[in-house]
């Protein structure tokens, strides 16, 4: 999506991934003490608020998310952009 000045829009407004982090009770912090991979609590902040983030770092966000609340997600379920 593009803004008046024709650049991307980078703030979505809440993602889905912030009601199922609510729906588990997890904090950004658990994310990022769940993940193997590097991830920081301020990618998980912006994940939820709904930043728009890179490919790679979705997957990270969605790997940390399945393996906290032992679920299997896909990010379509995590990310409506």
């Amino acid at each position: 999506m593009l803004n008046k000045d024709n650049n991307i829009e980078r703030d979505l407004g809440k993602q889905p991934i912030n009601k199922i982090m609510l729906q588990y009770d997890l904090k950004p912090h658990d994310l990022v003490e769940a993940s193997t991979e590097q991830i920081t609590h301020r990618m998980v902040t912006r994940a939820a608020k709904g930043r728009r983030l890179t490919h790679n770092v979705q997957i990270k966000i969605l790997n940390a998310l399945n393996k906290a609340a032992s679920k299997t997600y896909a990010l379509k379920d995590l990310f409506n952009y």
